[in-house]
């Protein structure tokens, strides 16, 4: 059921048919890279993180799998690692990478004309995993689009079949080089603030996009999330209750970049606990500005 809130913006009744495919129903060769709206998952390898009960709460902020979360229709993923290749969030870790990496082949394999941003970055306070660049060449090779500017003025059938804009973000290890298969972390900017007052995100998220290029008028991805964070001073530390304080205002947040100047500046929008209604918001606004009607 779709929130009532904030629906008026353009595209915002529009449903995919099919989440798993919905580039595929957009026909790619009408979608450019540069209007899509892309639904991502804040922390998304975190579904298993942790001892049930007892740590999992603390960092938990996805409960599908990989597999699951591209299949409701995430196309951006947020991967944290640490040198021995687990998953983690902070201090707490989960399985090894190859469980994401197989998930995303796994998807892959299933879809033809679906892409995915893949961000893997290495945790605050951890060492990068040796030769984790040659990894992800290796497990990815066939589907990486390689590092080009020119990739955000083209359509989905235009990348084809290339179907993963890899992102690696190591903290001491060298930077991916440019014309490579892997993409520099300059490539994906965001606005995080840590907080866990909704309306202070909210209009910290609103005051990014203002001051952001229009999306057909830059060479990088953007990203907002609509997203908080649990506080060391509040006595709810658990991410989900905290987190729930501002995802029903997914559709409102749109509404309000459009009654506010920055319809043109939104690109990847991120969430905790991805749910059907905002893939389709974000696919809605898709879909409305491959019309011309946004």
């Amino acid at each position: 059921m779709k929130q009532t809130s904030g629906d008026d913006f353009p595209g915002f009744d529009y449903s995919p048919n099919d989440r798993k495919n919905w580039m595929s129903g957009l026909d790619p060769e009408k979608v450019f890279v540069n209007q899509i709206v892309w639904p991502g998952t804040h922390d998304s390898a975190t579904n298993e993180i942790g001892i049930p009960l007892v740590t999992r709460p603390l960092a938990q902020c996805q409960t599908l799998s990989i597999y699951d979360q591209l299949v409701s229709g995430a196309r951006v993923l947020d991967i944290r690692v640490q040198e021995d290749l687990l998953v983690c969030h902070g201090i707490l870790t989960t399985y090894n990478v190859d469980v994401v990496i197989e998930d995303v082949k796994k998807f892959l394999s299933e879809t033809q004309s679906e892409v995915i941003i893949l961000e893997i970055r290495t945790e605050f306070g951890h060492d990068d995993p040796p030769n984790f660049d040659k990894y992800l060449e290796d497990q990815l090779g066939e589907f990486l689009i390689h590092q080009d500017d020119q990739v955000f003025d083209e359509t989905i059938a235009e990348l084809l079949p290339k179907r993963v804009i890899c992102l690696w973000k190591p903290r001491k290890s060298p930077q991916p080089k440019t014309g490579g298969s892997l993409w520099s972390s300059g490539y994906l900017k965001d606005n995080w603030i840590d907080t866990d007052l909704p309306l202070t995100k909210f209009e910290s998220n609103i005051k990014y996009l203002s001051e952001q290029k229009p999306v057909n008028s830059r060479k990088y991805f953007n990203r907002v999330e609509n997203t908080v964070t649990p506080q060391a001073d509040n006595p709810i530390l658990c991410v989900k209750p905290v987190t729930d304080r501002i995802r029903p205002y997914t559709r409102m947040f749109i509404s309000q970049c459009f009654s506010r100047g920055s319809p043109d500046q939104l690109q990847i929008f991120s969430t905790d606990f991805i749910d059907e209604d905002f893939v389709d918001a974000c696919v809605g606004l898709t879909y409305a500005r491959i019309q011309g009607k946004a």
